[in-house]
């Protein structure tokens, strides 16, 4: 399960293509902090507290893994890579671009480097009105009144000028609007789950995973292969059928697609494998009678991985029975995947090679890759 939060940032500049400088700092907060949901209206507004050009403000909501303190970090990085050099003197200056975070979930944080919600952002109208735009109705957790009543009391009466430019939101830059259904593929270990759920998670999709963790013969499996491997690809044929079958055909109206960790046709690539060949055959045999009417993902994408890093993966999340898994065995399963991807004319085919990418750990890795889906 990802978690995670909710964060609002107040953006700001006076020096330079201001506008540009907003875009260019939203660009880089969704390509390092999260998602970007919903941007308000950009207002000019008079200096605050000293003498100098209008600035332009404006708000964002977002949606991110990290802690506040790495959110500020991210910021506070994305600061100086737009050119921003702050004054270590106190008080007010022009600047390039100003990153504040305003709320992170409902919290209260109060250290020598960072406080949330703002201090004193209920006195400052070009912070609550562009906040308004977005948020009306999110409590401040110190205060306990919203943001709408905030406005409504706030002491600073400027007067700020919405201008008719929006900002573009970079998130809509990867869009599966063209998508009913995508399967995300790849070896033991590849990653096809993590990358499967953070697209459900941050692109509105029903999620499938498959249902491997309970079967009974896998464990088995990798301690006598030669035994079990035709109990267990026909338990998994039984399995990824009713399953599929099931969560296709149930049409999930608050959902903009659907979006799984496997797709059918696995059971062929694994028990051509495992299996001897007058097993193969049988197999394959009963494999098209049940799969002839099931439908075929729109886009089939398939995470390609070396056999040294699917191997520390499959260390990593350490599960016991896959420990031993030989390097022959998954060498087998990638070629046997490839093979068959070349094979499928019918299918609208993405092979990504992320040998040298953590797309859970690191979110330009994880771009990269919906770049590669959506291009």
């Amino acid at each position: 399960m990802i978690e995670s939060h909710i964060v609002y940032i107040s953006l700001g500049s006076n020096k330079g293509d201001r506008f540009k400088n907003l875009q260019d700092a939203i660009d880089l907060i969704y390509l390092k902090v999260g998602k970007v949901d919903v941007i308000s209206k950009v207002y000019n507004c008079p200096s605050f507290g000293f003498e100098s050009d209008d600035f332009l403000n404006t708000c964002l909501r977002l949606e991110t893994e990290l802690a506040a303190k790495d959110v500020l970090k991210e910021l506070l990085s994305i600061e100086k890579q737009l050119g921003r050099i702050r004054n270590k003197k106190s008080g007010y200056e022009a600047r390039i671009i100003d990153l504040d975070i305003v709320f992170y979930d409902d919290e209260i944080i109060a250290t020598k480097t960072l406080q949330v919600p703002h201090p004193e952002m209920e006195k400052r109208k070009f912070v609550l009105q562009p906040l308004f735009d977005i948020a009306p109705k999110v409590i401040h957790p110190e205060i306990k009144a919203d943001v709408a009543k905030l406005l409504d009391n706030c002491i600073d009466k400027t007067s700020l000028e919405s201008i008719n430019i929006w900002l573009k939101n970079p998130t809509k830059k990867h869009s599966f609007s063209k998508y009913n259904y995508i399967a995300i593929e790849g070896n033991i270990g590849a990653g096809k789950t993590s990358l499967a759920t953070k697209i459900s998670h941050d692109f509105n999709a029903k999620l499938i995973l498959e249902r491997f963790a309970d079967n009974p013969f896998l464990p088995k499996f990798y301690e006598d292969a030669q035994r079990y491997a035709f109990t267990l690809e026909m338990s998994f044929l039984a399995d990824r059928y009713q399953q599929i079958s099931d969560d296709l055909s149930q049409l999930d109206l608050f959902k903009d697609f659907i979006v799984s960790d496997y797709d059918v046709f696995k059971s062929l690539i694994f028990s051509k494998i495992t299996l001897h060949e007058d097993e193969f055959k049988l197999y394959r045999k009963l494999f098209y009678l049940m799969y002839k009417d099931i439908a075929k993902p729109d886009m089939y994408v398939y995470l390609y991985q070396n056999t040294q890093r699917l191997q520390e993966n499959i260390k990593k999340r350490g599960r016991d029975y896959e420990q031993n898994i030989a390097d022959e065995y998954l060498e087998k399963i990638n070629a046997g995947y490839l093979e068959f991807l070349k094979s499928q004319v019918d299918f609208n085919v993405k092979i990504i090679d992320i040998s040298d990418k953590d797309f859970v750990a690191n979110r330009e890795d994880y771009l990269s890759i919906l770049n590669a889906i959506c291009d």
